[in-house]
């Protein structure tokens, strides 16, 4: 490639849309973030979007197993030096794609100069190549992991209707917010047994966050409780795709004709991509 067509990919690649980077996030596990971070993406690209999930429950990761999947290729192999990203990538058949995090290992991640370089390297192509890039994160905040949270568009927090889901969800985006107070907050409440458990735990959160800290937060809503998403979790099959008539597959469905919808709507200001926020905040340490 010569000096001119290198100057013209760069050009290209400037001006070319990049992915809005979504960081899925909770206080504590079980709430169902996993699920939900799947039917998400399933359901953008059902809508038409080009949609990469990323495990990002590094050596812990479940997304594969929810999907009935193999590990054997997952983000390790790429940060170890083993491939491109391309070549962890799982393609689900008419829908999104994903990259498992790899799970039973023995040892704790903790990401080196090369391997956070090859991470860069790696999330600089698929910026340009989706979308959307949905990072599920594991439950509370690892150091590498609050890299990437605090690099994302927006984040997601998934919490319940339960008092200590609440207060781990408010825990965490407080702890998020007080890092970065422009940062874009989501909310959903998942598995409640009627719309007013919802309501109420969406409106303590919301509430709190603008009393406390200022904070107005965008709320996706809730998901019911309903028998058919553990069904589809034993069939390793997203509910949506399983079960597109149940209660939650029709109200996430609803939710993400919104969430689109707002994003089209929204007036974004120029502001840096999602690989050099990440990028700047890992040269800070």
């Amino acid at each position: 490639m010569d000096q001119a067509e290198t100057l013209r990919q760069r050009m290209l690649n400037i001006n070319k849309p990049h992915a809005k980077a979504i960081a899925v996030v909770s206080g504590k596990g079980g709430v169902g973030k996993s699920n939900f971070s799947i039917n998400f993406a399933s359901e953008l690209s059902a809508k038409g979007h080009k949609v990469l999930l990323m495990d990002m429950d590094i050596g812990m990761g479940n997304v594969h197993i929810l999907l009935g999947a193999s590990s054997d290729q997952n983000i390790l192999h790429y940060l170890e030096g083993d491939g491109d990203i391309e070549d962890v990538i799982v393609q689900i058949e008419g829908g999104f794609s994903y990259i498992s995090g790899g799970s039973g290992l023995n040892k704790m991640v903790e990401w080196k100069d090369l391997e956070i370089k090859r991470l860069m390297d790696g999330f600089h192509i698929l910026q340009q190549s989706y979308d959307y890039l949905i990072f599920d994160m594991g439950a509370g905040a690892s150091e590498n992991g609050l890299e990437l949270i605090m690099s994302a568009d927006e984040v997601i927090v998934i919490t319940t209707g339960e008092p200590t889901s609440i207060m781990d969800a408010y825990s965490m985006m407080k702890f998020i917010h007080m890092r970065d107070q422009e940062k874009a907050f989501a909310l959903l409440c998942n598995r409640v047994m009627n719309p007013e458990e919802g309501k109420i735990a969406l409106n303590r959160l919301s509430s709190a966050m603008n009393k406390f800290l200022d904070k107005k937060v965008r709320i996706l809503g809730s998901l019911p409780e309903d028998p058919y998403v553990r069904r589809s979790v034993i069939s390793q099959t997203p509910f949506t795709k399983l079960y597109p008539d149940s209660p939650a597959s029709k109200t996430l469905k609803n939710m993400v004709q919104a969430y689109i919808a707002q994003d089209h709507e929204e007036i974004h200001a120029v502001k840096p991509r999602f690989t050099e926020r990440l990028s700047a905040l890992f040269r800070r340490k």
